[in-house]
């Protein structure tokens, strides 16, 4: 497939590129998807100025009114659910599958969420306070009421992994609570967030309120945070880059909402299902082919079960199909890039040099006719803490697995020893033991027995993994700026 040349979206308007365009590949055979926009940075200055023009406005909608327009957005994106699945599998690579109920799927329901969202109460009245005569005046009786209100001009920074779940996270909640946005999704497959616009404009979102914005240039993420019309900046990516653009929003207190780097400890004590432990650590190699910060990457499995649960992983594996994204039965697709591509196997290289196993895979598949970025689920084994694929996100299809021989003390102390801490995962037979080791864990979120989210609850991450929580309610919070309201009574 190959899409039309795409203009910018700034102002309510498609506005020609001053920057031409550049071509969007497709992961799985290196074909042109489609040509996204190059924007300038004196473009990206004005889409941030269009947003705030409109946030005056926007800002005092009422919230029956951003809830029909995320409604409607979401009827329309549920409408073209096919062709823009099959753009978001051209250019992730993801296969079908997971292009439509993990990316199109999702984004759609967030949409839907927040539309809910919309009409949720934002403002909650605190006990009253008896004050006694003094500096501040007379003996008084204090009422006071929480609001929250919107921050104003958000810029949404996305990632390449999901160009439809994780755009529709940032974006949703922040117009349900009354935020303009602006736009700057992941130059590796931006046309699927130009769609989401697409569908935001059709269901007749004020012109301003929604800005995209992309390209190759660092400049234009840089125009995109430094602007001073810009109030927020909400970022998935990188920890390296996030750092980077904190100390941007340092200089103008700008508020922040980070979503970073993960390296999901997975334990698995000698009393688990390791079926189910299998089934869930499994998922690192099928889920965007390991391209997903919350994937169980680093497993502590106590000695007792190591062999056997190495021994089923390597079985698992030999029945995941690498393959075409479109294909059926494909279960591994490619990962974004050569360069990509090119870094997850070093880190291969690196494990062996370092001196882990490898237990299954290591070596890169041939689909087809050669072409594509294709990387193989590859299993390293008896690793140690201080080993560089144990410490660092490869954010590939790699497992790497680690013994341990003593209690869950030990397997704390391990799982804890990592500048990262998105998610991690406890299995055990042990439901005590479970929860009471998930309460330890320094991670901003843990699955029990499971991999499974749920998608009310707060996610974000501890140390370098992130900075804020969002998803369901969580999300609109992040969103927004508390205010108190004092009187006398």
């Amino acid at each position: 497939m190959t899409e039309a040349p795409q203009p910018l979206y700034i102002g309510g308007e498609r506005v020609e590129p001053a920057g031409g365009h550049y071509e969007v590949i497709d992961p799985a055979d290196e074909s042109v998807v489609g040509l996204a926009p190059e924007a300038s940075r004196a473009q990206v200055e004005d889409a941030a100025r269009a947003a705030a023009e409109a946030f005056v406005s926007w800002s005092r909608t009422k919230p029956e009114e951003r809830a029909a327009i995320l409604d409607r957005a979401a009827d329309i994106m549920q409408r073209e659910f096919e062709p823009w699945t099959a753009l978001a599998r051209a250019e992730t690579g993801a296969p079908t599958a997971i292009a439509r109920g993990m990316q199109v799927g999702v984004g759609v329901a967030r949409f839907r969420r927040y539309a809910e969202g919309a009409l949720e109460p934002v403002e909650r009245g605190l006990p009253p306070q008896v004050t006694e005569a003094g500096p501040m005046g007379r003996a008084s009786i204090l009422g006071a009421l929480e609001v929250r209100q919107p921050v104003g001009v958000v810029t949404c920074i996305t990632s390449y992994n999901n160009p439809w779940a994780n755009p529709a996270g940032k974006v949703a909640p922040a117009l349900a609570m009354g935020n303009t946005v602006v736009v700057k999704p992941a130059p590796q497959d931006p046309l699927s967030v130009f769609r989401m616009a697409d569908a935001l404009h059709e269901a007749g979102v004020p012109a301003g309120v929604v800005n995209v914005v992309s390209g190759r240039s660092v400049g234009v993420g840089e125009a995109a945070v430094d602007s001073p019309h810009v109030d927020m900046v909400s970022f998935t990516g990188s920890t390296a880059v996030g750092q980077r653009i904190a100390e941007v929003c340092g200089r103008s207190m700008k508020r922040q909402l980070m979503e970073l780097g993960g390296k999901g400890a997975a334990i698995v004590f000698e009393d688990a299902d390791l079926d189910a432990a299998v089934m869930g650590i499994g998922t690192t190699f099928s889920f965007y082919s390991g391209q997903i910060c919350t994937a169980p990457t680093r497993v502590i499995a106590h000695r007792s079960v190591y062999d056997r649960l190495i021994e089923k992983l390597t079985g698992y594996l030999a029945f995941m199909k690498v393959g075409d994204p479109a294909a059926a039965g494909t279960v591994v697709g490619p990962v974004i890039s050569a360069a990509h591509r090119d870094r997850v196997e070093s880190y291969v290289e690196l494990g062996k040099k370092e001196g882990a196993r490898i237990a299954y895979g290591g070596e890169r598949p041939v689909v087809g006719d050669g072409r594509g970025f294709y990387v193989a689920p590859t299993l390293l084994v008896d690793c140690t803490n201080d080993m560089r694929v144990v410490r660092e996100e490869i954010f590939g299809p790699v497992v790497v697995v680690v013994p341990f021989d003593g209690d869950e003390e030990e397997a704390i102390r391990l799982a804890d020893d990592s500048d990262f801490g998105l998610l991690s995962y406890v299995w055990s037979g042990d439901s005590a033991r479970a929860f009471r080791v998930a309460r330890r864990l320094r991670a901003g979120g843990v699955g029990v027995n499971t991999i499974g989210r749920n998608m009310e609850a707060p996610f974000g991450g501890f140390k370098r993994s992130g900075v804020g929580r969002d998803v369901g309610s969580y999300a609109l919070h992040a969103y927004s700026e508390i205010q108190s309201i004092v009187w006398t009574g």
